[in-house]
């Protein structure tokens, strides 16, 4: 592995004495590699290099491509910021591609990152990181970039797959979740109202994130503070309440997206306050009246989404979703169930918080 990793860094013309490299093991989709070198000033410096999951990622160049222009129109915009530096090989390419893979490499960022945190500081400090990241891309015109998911947040769509293979019923499952479905579906209106609103003109495209997990923000070492968000490969066109509700969904949650005492599901109101509170003070000047009315609502569903992705996949036989058990996933519908209908419960409370942030920032 050594000698492939140094010829990835001759491509991306990296200067100075290959030192050493360890595996990254964080991370479930691309394989990650920490390469040390020695520059020619006799200085240390690492850099990241990744293995792209072309199994996942079907059209990586076009991946790449997001990336690269939205982290160079970042650093175009403010120079003097820390954010993600993919370096290029010769011909200009952020990506190299070779009989081995599909690699890219950028710059190591001293840092420490949470995958879950009680922190109300360090949850306000991500809401402030994907929300800076939305205000800096605000005048990016999203059309610019690559649908690299098509269809991927259209929730009409996602509970029409659902139906249909609860009506074909491959594995003979239908029977076991007659409960869960009937419950999505009671709900789809209002868990569809996102798509159906921006399909009717009322919300605006955006750059997206569309994985706003606080694991993909990097802190500075032992501390509270953000730096810069991270894994950028699901960047694509998209809507505020995408990224908002997701992160809610997987940071407020009182128990982890697919624990089995689904009762114990609901919302933290104190991180939802937290992250909001640090999430608007980005973009409080930037969204419409729409986006900002239907934010407690994006959280309602991104959630039911993702319970109508997690129990299609069970029905399927687990063909995407990673399963550690048979049940893995139809445990984690339910939990989102759970999660759901609590937070059909508090959505007048989580709403009365997006608006007090906002009094508080216009």
């Amino acid at each position: 592995m050594e000698e492939k990793l140094q010829q990835v860094c001759k491509a991306f013309r990296i200067e100075g004495t290959f030192q050493s490299y360890e595996e990254i093991k964080v991370g479930n989709v691309n394989r990650t590699y920490k390469v040390n070198y020695l520059r020619p000033d006799g200085k240390p410096k690492s850099y990241m290099i990744q293995a792209v999951n072309t199994f996942v990622f079907k059209k990586p160049v076009e991946v790449m491509d997001n990336i690269d222009r939205v982290t160079e129109y970042i650093h175009a915009k403010q120079p003097q910021r820390t954010v993600l530096h993919f370096h290029h090989t010769l011909g200009r390419k952020i990506y190299l591609q070779d009989e081995n893979g599909f690699w890219r490499l950028f710059n190591y960022i001293p840092s420490t990152t949470y995958n879950t945190c009680s922190n109300l500081d360090v949850v306000h400090s991500a809401g402030e990181a994907f929300g800076e990241f939305q205000m800096l891309l605000a005048d990016f015109d999203a059309r610019q970039l690559h649908v690299t998911i098509p269809d991927f947040h259209d929730t009409r769509k996602r509970y029409e797959k659902l139906l249909a293979d609860v009506a074909q019923d491959p594995k003979g499952l239908a029977g076991q979740v007659t409960e869960e479905v009937a419950w999505l579906r009671s709900v789809e209106d209002k868990a569809c109202r996102l798509t159906d609103l921006y399909n009717a003109g009322q919300l605006p495209l955006r750059v997206t994130h569309n994985d706003t997990k606080i694991n993909n923000v990097l802190f500075q070492p032992d501390g509270s503070e953000a730096i810069v968000v991270i894994d950028l490969d699901t960047v694509m066109p998209g809507l505020v309440g995408h990224d908002f509700g997701d992160a809610i969904r997987f940071a407020a949650n009182y128990v982890e997206e697919d624990s089995p005492e689904a009762d114990k599901a609901g919302v933290n109101m104190e991180v939802f306050r937290a992250f909001t509170q640090g999430f608007l003070k980005h973009t409080a000047d930037i969204l419409t009246q729409q986006e900002v009315d239907t934010l407690a609502l994006s959280c309602f569903a991104l959630t039911c989404e993702l319970a109508t992705r997690f129990l299609d996949d069970y029905l399927l036989g687990n063909p995407y979703f990673k399963i550690q058990y048979p049940e893995h996933n139809l445990v984690r519908t339910r939990c989102q169930i759970a999660l759901a209908k609590d937070m059909m419960g508090k959505l007048d409370e989580m709403d009365a918080v997006v608006h007090q942030c906002m009094e508080q920032y216009r």
